[in-house]
């Protein structure tokens, strides 16, 4: 597996209230949800990149405010066509 490293201030975990691991556990998570959004990695990409499970990340996006999934106007039809007999 590669690494990847990104250089911080010291200060940055500080000023968000937050210990060194847990800043770096929410880049990473953010790094994962941002890659989703996209559409670069699929669900369950994102999480292991996220070092989470699927279930747990997708219901973890909306803290980062990404949608979890993106229907398009004929999925949000096709899905509720049964209701409306």
């Amino acid at each position: 597996m590669r690494t990847i490293e990104i250089k911080y201030p010291e200060t940055i975990p500080a000023i968000l209230n937050l210990s060194p691991e847990t800043f770096e556990q929410e880049a990473r998570f953010a790094l994962a949800v941002k890659l989703y959004e996209m559409g670069r990695l699929t669900s369950g990409q994102a999480a292991r990149l996220a070092g989470v499970s699927r279930v747990t990340f997708l219901l973890d996006c909306r803290r980062y405010g990404a949608a979890s999934v993106e229907w398009d106007q004929a999925e949000i039809d096709a899905e509720f066509a049964d209701m409306d007999t």
